[in-house]
């Protein structure tokens, strides 16, 4: 296991800049994931971490050495691909053995190590089976195994799973889990998927556009987004969003939307923000038609049409309309809902948040 420190790590493609200063202290044995959109810069930082990418500027330290000038094989890492990246000529075992062989280990030794990979993935039914023959779930454990066998000190997972079927993506998800708890070793994994992100993190690294915006751990990030970004990207469905102000008395006023909330006290300096332009959001979840949820306290009730409904099975989505707005809401007990039909909702106004109009940053006070 290794402790892993980025400090102002940026990389330049000519004159393009894909990740712009990135300092982070990854702790040792810890499940970290990079969420963000495509072009974020999480891979190239993934990247530069296994010494596939140079390091234009800022320092790498693998438990206090500096590894910028280290080649990969050095590092102590090991790395699994999105496409697997297994030779299609090999067998199983062979993929399993190769870089072992490269590293001139004995052969008992390599027996030792390929038998505790195959024992942990279950994969002793396919030693002798080339990579065409095997279903996706059976090649990303062969190239998990193939990082195993080699011991290393971080594990770095660039998009694993997004060329599998939802089912088995969710399976995987388990076991990759699973594996790194059993194994301890520090990992770092890469998706665009918030959901992977929010399942298997210990801690979350939420980038855009080159920068992180949030570090935390999953429920951290989730119920104090640091800003309108975060808010609006972890989370499925995407929290809702409702411009207005602060009125001297605290409310909320979404002239938009046709209504006025009352803040609690405690979340929010609201005298400070008397007059202040803001976005107020609010999760699916925290919106929710009369006797279709947990029951909330401090809750205001609206009344608003539904234009659109979904049925999942186990709770069905509601598209309604506030005014000029459209949002969002989450029905537990699941029904069908006809369209335009007008239904009470109680939104909880202990669970709303408020950001900056202009700069998107949250306005929520920090923790006492």
């Amino acid at each position: 296991m290794a402790v892993v420190k980025l400090q102002n790590l940026i990389k330049v493609y000519g004159s393009a800049l894909a990740v712009k200063g990135v300092n982070l202290d990854i702790p040792e044995g810890a499940f970290t994931v990079f969420v963000g959109p495509s072009g974020c810069g999480k891979t190239t930082t993934l990247r530069m971490i296994a010494g596939l990418e140079s390091i234009s500027h800022g320092d790498l330290l693998m438990d206090g050495e500096r590894v910028n000038d280290l080649p990969s094989r050095e590092r102590g890492v090991a790395m699994v691909f999105q496409s697997y990246a297994l030779y299609p000529h090999k067998t199983v075992r062979q993929n399993l053995e190769f870089s072992l062989k490269l590293e001139k280990l004995p052969q008992a030794e390599i027996d030792r190590r390929i038998d505790e990979a195959v024992s942990v993935l279950e994969l002793q039914p396919y030693l002798d089976r080339k990579p065409a023959a095997l279903s996706g779930g059976q090649r990303q454990r062969v190239a998990m195994g193939r990082a195993i066998v080699r011991q290393p000190k971080v594990f770095l997972f660039d998009e694993p799973l997004s060329n599998l079927d939802a089912k088995l993506r969710n399976q995987m998800r388990v076991e990759i889990k699973q594996l790194q708890r059993r194994l301890g070793v520090t990992t770092v994994y890469v998706t665009h998927d918030q959901v992977e992100a929010m399942t298997m993190a210990d801690l979350i690294v939420v980038m855009r556009d080159g920068r992180i915006e949030q570090t935390g751990s999953p429920i951290d990030v989730f119920e104090r987004p640091a800003n309108e970004f975060v808010a609006g990207f972890i989370g499925t469905p995407q929290m809702n969003f409702i411009d207005g102000s602060i009125s001297d008395d605290g409310k909320a006023v979404l002239p938009s939307a046709g209504i006025e909330l009352q803040l609690p006290e405690g979340r929010f300096d609201l005298p400070a923000l008397r007059q202040r332009a803001v976005r107020l959001g609010f999760r699916p979840e925290d919106i929710v038609p009369d006797g279709h949820g947990i029951p909330i306290e401090n809750g205001q009730n609206i009344t608003a049409p539904v234009t659109f409904s979904e049925m999942l099975g186990n709770e069905t989505l509601l598209f309604g309309r506030l005014g000029e707005n459209d949002f969002v809401s989450r029905m537990q007990r699941p029904r069908l809902v006809e369209r335009d039909e007008t239904l009470n909702f109680r939104i909880d106004l202990d669970r709303i948040h408020l950001f900056d109009q202009e700069t998107g940053e949250s306005l929520r006070l920090p923790r006492s």
